[in-house]
């Protein structure tokens, strides 16, 4: 069941103090109001007590005063104004404890939900945040990387020796990193003529020329610039799901030096982006039922702590509008339960950003 969005308030980027101070203020809130609840609550039973008892003696009174007779005709009077004063008293009361709760049910949805959707939306912008920042040194690497001399050489001197120099390079640098599948080098064609891990993965010979990754780079104006491919399940390492960064190898490793081919490298995705998305910053009991993912401009589950990366959209009639805003959140019906949806879009790290959304939904009440 698609989501039903009810209302919608964008939240300040200059919000601070953390996720976990937000929540504490929505328990001291909700605490708060409790408290005041139990006060009148035992306020308005007191006026109940009360109440009755003048009922008892208003009857006892008007008792009293007919068998007095003509004489306590006055008397009871006195007696029946008590008990009709009772009546609006009992009726004032029921009325006051009618509204109390109306309106502290109100004031704690409100808080609970403005305080919530703030801690929510601070939890997906530090999803993302921490995302764009790792993947900028990706673009660091694959630019330094492709200057490398054996790389260079391989491209240069195209004989068995130097591209098996350059795999035994490409393999040391792997040792160096644990979050790379592999790195792999290709000609002007697009046809792979070194790897890194060759007997981990066999891409030597693969034809590349189609992927987002080499024609990116491939088309590049400078080794100052790289390609990028988004998640997708990568031939290069048996299916694995990666994102591969590229960029083009040139003529003596200068960064204006004529284009010789492109080195690309193929990144663990599944590693960075599934832990971050399983160890978001909720509370324990709420971590099985709230879903944390990082989306795309087109709403593709890049990331998706339920597992659904890449199988399954999110199902927002109103996506469009949530993504619109930088840092908001929204509350509605998701798929059967009221929920409150919280959205960030990628802050960028120095001059990268993955111009990705992240969002958190939890259900509330």
């Amino acid at each position: 069941m698609p989501a039903t969005i009810t209302s919608r308030e964008t939240v300040d980027d200059s919000t601070g103090g953390g996720a976990a101070d937000d929540e504490q203020r929505e328990c001291s809130f909700v605490d708060l109001l409790g408290d005041l609840s139990q006060s009148l609550n035992t306020a308005i039973e007191e006026i109940r007590d009360i109440n009755t008892n003048t009922k008892l003696l208003s009857l006892n009174a008007r008792i009293e005063a007919a068998r007095a007779g003509v004489a306590g005709a006055a008397f009871g009077v006195v007696a029946q104004e008590m008990q009709d004063l009772s009546g609006k008293t009992a009726q004032a009361a029921e009325s006051l404890a009618n509204q109390t709760k109306r309106v502290i049910d109100e004031l704690v949805h409100v808080l609970g939900t403005k305080v919530r959707g703030t801690r929510l939306t601070d939890i997906a912008l530090t999803n993302i945040d921490l995302i764009d920042r790792c993947l900028y040194e990706r673009t660091c690497d694959v630019r330094w990387w492709a200057t490398d001399q054996s790389v260079v050489d391989a491209l240069t001197d195209p004989t068995p020796e130097t591209r098996r120099h350059a795999s035994q390079r490409l393999g040391v640098i792997l040792n160096a990193y644990t979050v790379y599948y592999d790195l792999v080098l290709c000609d002007l064609s697009g046809r792979v003529v070194a790897n890194g891990r060759p007997h981990e993965y066999k891409s030597v010979g693969m034809e590349q020329a189609g992927e987002n990754w080499f024609r990116e780079a491939a088309a590049s104006r400078s080794g100052d610039e790289f390609g990028f491919q988004t998640a997708h399940k990568s031939r290069l390492v048996d299916g694995k799901l990666s994102l591969v960064y590229s960029c083009g190898v040139r003529h003596e490793g200068n960064a204006n030096g004529k284009l010789l081919g492109v080195l690309g490298i193929v990144f663990n995705w599944e590693a960075l982006a599934q832990t971050i998305m399983a160890y978001a910053p909720v509370a324990e009991e709420e971590r099985a039922a709230t879903r944390c993912v990082i989306t795309d401009g087109d709403g593709t589950l890049l990331a998706d702590s339920w597992g659904k990366q890449l199988q399954e959209s999110l199902g927002l009639p109103e996506m469009s509008q949530i993504l619109a805003e930088r840092k908001n959140f929204a509350t509605g019906d998701y798929r059967g339960q009221k929920c409150c949806i919280a959205h960030a879009q990628a802050p960028g790290f120095e001059t990268y950003s993955t111009g990705w959304h992240s969002l958190v939904i939890q259900p509330v009440g």
